[in-house]
């Protein structure tokens, strides 16, 4: 039914095109299967299809009549997605396609992220390629491998790769949005080892400590909307049951990914067995307080306490209080915001993971964020010193750079022009809070890209709860269709 339902939509050629991505297993890290499918879709057309060493796809479709002079246009999407499940669903991304379903305007996943983020600007890409009623310049068609964790298609793109001079990026996520900057970022690896404590006091016992039901979402563009951190509310509990229950901390499984806020915390403490009903009361209490602090925002918030059987190990004492006061003192969410686009994030930084194992391992990894490069050193500083001073490892990885906006740009002098000819209105000039592949493709090539990115509105992008919006799909092919034929 749902099959059928995403296929009657329209244009049916993206919806169509999006529907065969969602049956491809493509979390990042696992590009081979799709790429395979877009160079045989590319060959498919007989149109020039290169894939470079990275794993990159390129399909090259001619000018059209009367455009045989004009510029040659990049068309660039991403072909992975965020692997995001709720911790009640079977699901695995490696295998299992994503199972979609039409409400109220919406395509939306059944309790796993859809992939939209950016199957549908592939789509979009895919249906200009394969329609030759249309009128536009030369196009190359710009496919990259797994952006979602360390952009890692773009930054192993090959020099020479790409011939043409502008670039529209489909990855933006609010309809009427031209983005023409985005912030860089920055990840940060903090890991903690020790040796697992042997012994467990005798009258203990042990509970699992659940917290669930939270939004999550995009770790830049949802950042500013106050979503709760569940590593952070774990960790007020934490330490709240540390230091007046005598709980011991055996095991904590937060967060999933590093660009998504978590939405999920787990942990295993034992307590004496006279307070555990301390214990379960303590929990009901914060439950209530979350609900509180967050209501309006966070509806779903879900926080107990299980009885499970004692564990065989414990984190040592002195790890678990420099743990909590690590996670406690690290700053999260917004840091500072851009002067001259007030109502954009320009630092931010995501604690997205906590995770501990058997074997005498925490790791612990987040995500900075900014537009400003002194910035988001400062904030990776900030971080350093703070789990340092806890005795822990840190180390940073996978920096990138922002996108610097240019306001006389000649591509988005030409789509402004037809986005007014179309709605009748003028677009909203932005610079977005996320991790768009924009300035590093810019930094690949030899030639000046004049670049702007548009796209769908997209919501619960990183989350189960990703949707995308039916009737700004259409609006958006109808719009890059219009782009095209102003390009001569």
């Amino acid at each position: 039914m749902a099959k059928l339902e995403i296929l009657d939509l329209k244009p049916q050629r993206v919806w169509n095109h999006f529907h065969e991505l969602t049956q491809i297993p493509r979390p990042t890290g696992q590009m081979k299967e799709v790429t395979q499918f877009i160079i045989d879709f590319g060959k498919s057309l007989k149109l020039d299809t290169q894939q470079d060493k990275t794993g990159n796809v390129v399909i090259r479709k001619p000018a059209g009549k009367g455009y045989e002079d004009a510029e040659t246009l990049i068309l660039q999407s991403h072909l992975d997605m965020v692997p995001q499940k709720n911790a009640d669903v079977t699901h695995d991304f490696t295998k299992d396609p994503i199972q979609t379903r039409v409400e109220e305007g919406w395509v939306r996943a059944n309790s796993t992220t859809l992939g939209a983020d950016n199957g549908i600007g592939c789509a979009m890409m895919m249906a200009v390629l394969e329609d030759n009623t249309l009128k536009h310049p030369a196009i190359e068609a710009l496919f990259t491998i797994d952006e979602e964790v360390g952009m890692d298609g773009a930054f192993g793109l090959e020099p020479g790769f790409l011939k043409g001079t502008t670039m529209i990026n489909l990855d933006t996520e609010e309809d009427g949005d031209l983005c023409i900057g985005c912030a860089g970022g920055t990840d940060v690896n903090v890991s903690f080892r020790f040796k697992m404590d042997e012994a467990v006091d005798e009258g203990d016992v042990a509970y699992k400590i659940s917290l669930t039901g939270l939004q999550g979402g995009h770790s830049g563009i949802q950042i500013h909307l106050g979503h709760a951190n569940a590593n952070k509310l774990m960790n007020r509990f934490l330490k709240d049951v540390v230091s007046n229950y005598e709980a011991r901390l055996a095991s904590i499984q937060g967060g999933s990914l590093r660009n998504a806020i978590p939405r999920e915390s787990f942990a295993v403490v034992c307590v004496p067995e006279q307070l555990s009903e301390d214990l379960v009361d303590l929990v009901r209490e914060y439950q209530k307080l979350f609900r509180e602090e967050f209501a309006g925002i966070e509806e779903g918030i879900s926080f107990k306490a299980e009885k499970v059987d004692l564990p065989s190990k414990l984190i040592p004492a002195e790890v678990q209080d420099d743990l909590i006061n690590a996670v406690e003192g690290s700053p999260n969410g917004v840091i500072s915001m851009l002067a001259d686009f007030p109502d954009v994030v320009e630092s931010s930084l995501n604690l997205a993971l906590v995770e501990s194992s058997d074997d005498g391992e925490i790791d612990v990894k987040l995500l900075v964020r900014s537009s400003s490069e002194s910035r988001k050193e400062w904030v990776c500083s900030s971080v350093e010193s703070v789990f340092t001073l806890a005795g822990a490892k840190v180390e940073f990885d996978g920096d990138y750079p922002g996108w610097q906006p240019n306001a006389d740009s000649e591509l988005l002098k030409t789509m402004i022009k037809a986005y007014m000819g179309k709605y009748g209105e003028r677009p909203n000039v932005s610079v977005v809070h996320a991790g768009l592949e924009c300035g590093i493709i810019q930094s690949r090539v030899e030639q000046k890209l004049d670049i702007v990115s548009f796209g769908p509105t997209i919501t619960g992008a990183h989350s189960p709860d990703e949707a995308v919006e039916v009737g700004s799909v259409a609006k958006s092919y109808d719009y890059l269709l219009s782009i095209l034929e102003e390009l001569k």
